[in-house]
């Protein structure tokens, strides 16, 4: 049955207009991009069947536009739409800071660590420089390391705090291995940064690990 003729509270496109985005499974979000499946198969049948070969959604969504256009289904110019849609999403939450707003939702900002720091091979820990208001002056990457960690120097942290004139700091680092659980060497790192950040009177608000699943907030654990 082809998808036109599903009931229509059934149909990828109808089920996203009536009840938002959020309604919909993987395989329906992907299906709607491919707009047409393989001979054969709908658009829902082929996306499924890419997400049981190839995914699930984030390793095959990592990939480059050009390893995308190579799988079943997609081809060069569907790659090419993913990788502008995962852009798109990348911007959208990177234009609240260039506009200057407030991060007054920890939730908001566990997903920009999400986007900037997801799907790296290595660990990467990452600081949000904040003012008075706590309005974004600054994102940066300030400490690269292996696929199991990343030496943090808290001094590094607060110089560059205070270069940014800054009054409160959000930190943020991906754990490869796709388990977001923070580790005993998490949250000595954060009693240490929150320690020396007290020292020239700066805030830390939180501490986010970044893996599989929604961001883990160390201060949503009473950790920071």
């Amino acid at each position: 049955m082809h998808i036109r003729d599903w009931p229509a509270a059934e149909r990828p496109r109808e089920k996203l207009l009536a009840r938002g985005a959020s309604a919909l499974s993987d395989a329906e979000l992907l299906a709607i991009f491919l707009g047409s499946g393989l001979p054969g198969r709908d658009a829902v049948a082929t996306a499924r069947d890419l997400l049981a070969s190839h995914g699930p959604l984030r390793p095959l969504l990592d990939r480059s536009p050009n390893a995308l256009a190579k799988l079943p289904g997609l081809g060069p110019a569907r790659a090419s739409a993913l990788a502008a849609a995962l852009e798109l999403g990348q911007r959208h939450l990177s234009a609240a800071l260039e506009r200057g707003e407030a991060m007054t939702d920890p939730q908001a900002a566990g997903r920009y660590f999400a986007q900037r720091l997801r799907g790296r091979p290595h660990e990467v820990f990452a600081a949000l420089f904040l003012d008075t208001r706590h309005r974004a002056l600054g994102f940066e990457e300030l400490f690269h390391g292996t696929l199991d960690g990343a030496e943090v120097h808290p001094r590094v942290v607060v110089q560059r705090a205070l270069a940014l004139n800054a009054a409160a700091v959000i930190v943020g680092h991906n754990h490869p291995s796709g388990n977001p659980e923070p580790s005993a060497a998490d949250r000595a790192v954060t009693a240490r940064l929150k320690q020396a950040l007290a020292l020239v009177d700066l805030r830390l608000l939180d501490h986010f690990v970044v893996a599989d699943g929604p961001p883990v907030s160390l201060a949503a654990r009473g950790w920071v």
